[in-house]
């Protein structure tokens, strides 16, 4: 009986979401809008003992195809970065301007399987840093020989959502007030055979990041709020 009442909940709540996502619906992006930010800025190019790696010599991977992409996203930033150990990480952000609809991000759970990959286990995790934690998803995934283990999140505005439904409830709520949802998904991997190995240097280098780069940025890129004084 708990059972079902909590069904016919979760069915009305998402009943009213799709009501109030259309009489919350913001009206169209103008045409030739300015971008609220450039991840080419956000990003610095050179962090804590991190490094870009020239593009030539880069293994990012594209799980979608540049037509794909453009069509989801309207801005993407892929570099590889490499330690003072030698380690390398793969970033990947893709930034929508529009989320709603069609334009909604695709997931590393969703791409890496169509690009050929094997998608061995998927967990949620809570990455901390110094300025809260951050609720992560974690993927271990191979092609072949190649063993590429995955965090990332997802935030809409600057809330991360972790679900579909807490997408559709951040987008009403941006909606209500007249807001366009946009989106950036974070993505960092390494071609790593030990995920534990992996996963350690991943949770450092995003941390590095979060340190190098001001609040606001912090925020955009974390969905982690600026702390008051005290």
């Amino acid at each position: 009986m708990n059972a079902l009442r909590v069904s016919i909940m979760m069915t009305c709540l998402m009943v009213f979401a799709a009501v109030a996502g259309v009489v919350a619906r913001p009206p169209a992006k103008p045409l030739g809008a300015t971008p609220k930010y450039l991840l080419e800025d956000v990003v610095p190019r050179e962090f804590g003992e991190w490094r870009e790696v020239p593009p030539s010599a880069a293994l990012v991977v594209n799980p979608e195809t540049k037509q794909l992409l453009d069509k989801l996203y309207s801005q993407i930033l892929m570099r590889t970065y490499v330690h003072t150990s030698g380690y390398r990480i793969m970033l990947a952000l893709a930034y929508g301007d529009d989320q709603r609809g069609e334009l909604q991000a695709h997931l590393p759970e969703v791409c890496y399987p169509a690009q050929g990959f094997s998608l061995h286990s998927r967990t949620e995790t809570q990455l901390g840093t110094p300025f809260g934690s951050i609720a992560a998803r974690r993927l271990t995934t191979s092609n072949g020989a190649r063993k590429e283990p995955i965090t990332y999140w997802f935030t809409v505005g600057d809330t991360p959502v972790k679900s579909k439904f807490d997408q559709r409830m951040v987008e009403i709520r941006l909606g209500l007030s007249g807001q366009i949802p946009d989106g950036l998904l974070f993505r960092i991997s390494s071609i790593d055979a030990i995920p534990a190995h992996a996963y350690q240097f991943q949770d450092a280098f995003v941390i590095d990041l979060l340190k190098a780069v001001p609040g606001r940025d912090r925020t955009r890129l974390s969905g982690l709020k600026e702390r008051g004084p005290g």
